[in-house]
């Protein structure tokens, strides 16, 4: 599998740890995580926005390593974040969480399912 990051001259740079576009070629597997939600397997939601971003990304991580996958595995992520208020902490977060990788990425500012989670997290991988 061949992947390269893409960034058109003439469009804003992507600011925050992600890519404009990746292109993927050769690839033999393709995994669509549906998204996780911040709730472990007790079902049980932290109380801050913190936790449940953390939360969140562990069962992204969870449903890659299942699928004998990893972070570097991610082509592209959607992040659906309850408020616009937790933008900065959810690019904190995501930062840490995906270190020095640049999947495309878009942040959807909406209502979510239930009222108690701040963030869900979908993806696409390809290995």
């Amino acid at each position: 599998m061949q992947r390269r990051v893409i960034s058109a001259d003439d469009t804003p740079c992507a600011i925050g740890g992600y890519a404009q576009a990746v292109e993927v070629t050769a690839a033999t597997r393709t995994v669509y995580v549906s998204g996780q939600i911040p709730v472990d397997a007790k079902g049980e939601c932290p109380k801050g926005f913190a936790a449940q971003c953390r939360l969140a990304w562990r069962n992204v991580l969870a449903q890659l390593a299942a699928a004998d996958m990893s972070v570097t595995n991610l082509a592209k992520v959607t992040i659906f974040l309850a408020e616009r208020r937790f933008a900065l902490e959810n690019r904190q977060i995501r930062q840490e969480v995906l270190g020095d990788h640049q999947p495309a990425l878009t942040v959807i500012i909406t209502g979510i399912f239930d009222e108690a989670w701040f963030i869900e997290i979908e993806a696409v991988a390809v290995a």
